[in-house]
């Protein structure tokens, strides 16, 4: 950790350049062969099964994950001394994504692989890695994460659960009910997150095996996933050796959140896999489907969708891999666990974007799948109904994207102020440059130069924001959600411009504008759509924190930082993307 590298959240402060940026363009011939492994997993043994998964045969499931292991996807990321293939995170991403193409049953693997995996690999003891992590990896035993209750969603330290430790001290005996448990219904150990004594400061984890004093409750009947098991978690004094305990008692807040970080930007790869397959199947349908004598791909109103979902998607894919390219560059080579894990944890502010800012990509990229299947989007014999249940809980896993989105300004503000992020110096010269504005006489005139200014000043919204908030509610900040959830807004966008941005540029740099035209309408579209909604959420967030004079100020700056002046033909470049979509059936891109 004492190397130069890209600190978490500097983006804001901070202009990137394309060589810093790893993008899908950048995978190694180990990620591409890993890719299409997955792929062909999932479209030969997984979708045939989907049907009998959606009516819970679990035992199918249980084969599934085996044939997984067996191709060495569970393990990919593990060291190899516990049977992994030691591979880096990129590949775990390249995974996700593809396993995002299963529909429910990738609950049933993000299960296995990150949430019900990941707390033996950087906390457990020597004793529990070794016990658990290869069968876990090897698919021969299922595993599930167990945080949430029935009282305690969002607020993980309100769990009720409670373990105590027996009188001669040899065994820990749980007792309680967790819920929402993935898995459930036929996982063979949990992740439980317990109180020890009932204390909130002794927060702990778990390997709790199944047994009769552990077990799943029934199946919850679900509007999506449907192919993937949740059940409640019953203990009823489960006795477990104290040797169970994960890391040391009152480890269990910083376990669940910092596995959590992992789950978030794997999440972000897989419903981009999810949005890739939408798409596919939504240009065939439209391509095949005829309305007034001609297919309905043809409609301006279709392309328009068409194009749309594909700009967020491909948008999605960029800050997916650029996130993980950043985790990837920190860990380095040789590193061990713990390097990992706070590799991981120094970008759990762009995880946090990853994961909302993808889910409600999917989301929006599904719905329109629904519009252009019309009433057939409707029917269960046609995939867009499907697409649409399965998607929904996205926003609601690893942390509510109402949740994340107050992470964001929040993470970035506690990083200020412990001094690992310049945030304050940028803010204060923010504050210099909007009291004193320069003219500037600079023609830029290189590719995308009007969305690299648009993605400068985006960030400067967001500084000018986010700084006058916290000036105004000071150690109360964090209680005007309403505030803060627009400065999320304001951020995410800022990030996806830019990374757009650096990835169509790094990608014409190797292959020419001509051949990079498609990533330049998007990028253009994008920043053009992008600049509107970071103004638009500025202007009703300064209406709430500032009076008068200051507020006068702020509006006239904004009116400068969004001032786009050089609109494009967003239709005309939407229908270039539409145009190349419908021409090769399916997504390209």
């Amino acid at each position: 950790m004492e190397k130069e590298y890209v600190k978490g959240g500097e983006f804001l402060i901070a202009d990137a350049t394309t060589a810093e940026v790893f993008t899908p363009e950048d995978f190694t011939d180990e990620h591409r062969m890993i890719g299409e492994t997955t792929k062909e997993f999932v479209d030969n043994e997984i979708w045939p099964q989907l049907p009998a998964l959606e009516n819970h045969a679990w035992e199918i499931a249980r084969e599934l994950v085996k044939k997984g292991g067996d191709l060495g996807l569970l393990g990919a990321t593990i060291p190899e001394e516990y049977g992994g293939l030691g591979l880096d995170q990129t590949t775990g991403v390249v995974i996700a994504e593809m396993i995002g193409r299963a529909g429910g049953f990738g609950t049933t693997f993000g299960a296995q692989t990150s949430i019900g995996l990941l707390p033996l690999l950087y906390f457990g003891s020597e004793e529990l890695k070794k016990r658990w992590i290869p069968p876990i990896i090897s698919g021969e035993v299922v595993t599930a994460y167990c945080l949430t209750e029935s009282g305690s969603g969002s607020d993980a330290l309100g769990a009720k659960t409670v373990a105590r430790l027996s009188e001669d001290g040899q065994h820990y005996v749980l007792n309680g009910e967790k819920m929402w448990i993935s898995n459930g219904g036929f996982a063979d150990v949990f992740i439980v997150f317990a109180k020890v004594d009932g204390e909130k400061e002794k927060f702990s984890a778990f390997v709790v095996e199944r047994s009769e004093n552990c077990r799943p409750g029934h199946e919850e009947h679900k509007m999506g996933i449907k192919s993937s098991s949740t059940t409640a978690l019953i203990l009823s004094d489960a006795k477990i050796p104290v040797t169970n305990l994960i890391g040391n008692v009152g480890d269990g807040a910083k376990i669940a959140f910092n596995i959590l970080n992992v789950g978030r930007f794997k999440l972000g790869a897989s419903v981009t896999g999810g949005c890739k397959l939408a798409i596919h199947d939504a240009v065939r349908y439209a391509n095949e489907r005829h309305q007034f004598g001609k297919p309905i791909s043809s409609f301006g109103a279709i392309k328009h969708k068409l194009a749309e979902m594909a700009i967020r998607t491909w948008v999605a894919e960029s800050i997916t891999y650029r996130t993980v390219g950043m985790i990837d560059a920190l860990i380095g080579d040789g590193a061990d666990n713990a390097t990992k894990l706070q590799s991981i944890e120094e970008y759990a502010v762009e995880s946090s974007i990853n994961k909302v800012a993808c889910s409600e990509a999917l989301d929006y990229v599904v719905d329109e799948m629904v519009q252009i299947y019309g009433g057939y989007g409707y029917s269960a014999d046609y995939p867009a109904e499907k697409a649409y249940r399965d998607s929904r809980i996205n926003r609601i896993f690893e942390g509510t994207n109402e949740i994340n989105r107050l992470l964001i300004p929040g993470q970035l503000m506690k990083r200020a102020m412990k001094g690992k992020l310049g945030l304050l110096q940028a803010a204060k010269a923010l504050q210099d440059e909007i009291l004193n504005p320069q003219m500037s006489f600079d023609e830029d005139t290189s590719l995308l130069a009007a969305e690299t200014k648009l993605a400068q000043n985006a960030k400067k919204v967001a500084l000018m924001v986010l700084g006058t908030a916290a000036q105004k509610y000071m150690m109360g900040l964090a209680d005007q959600q309403e505030v803060l959830l627009n400065c999320a807004d304001i951020i995410m966008d800022a990030y996806q411009m830019e990374t757009a941005i650096l990835r169509t540029k790094k990608y014409a740099e190797a292959n020419g504008e001509e051949a990079a035209q498609s990533y330049i309408d998007m990028t253009s579209v994008y920043c053009n759509d992008a600049i509107q909604r970071v103004e638009a959420a500025a202007k009703n967030t300064i209406a709430a924190i500032a009076e008068g004079d200051e507020g006068r100020t702020l509006l006239v700056a904004l009116k400068r930082f969004t001032k786009n002046n050089t609109p494009i033909n967003t239709i005309a470049s939407r229908q270039r993307i539409a145009a190349t979509l419908i021409e090769a059936n399916t997504y390209v891109f």
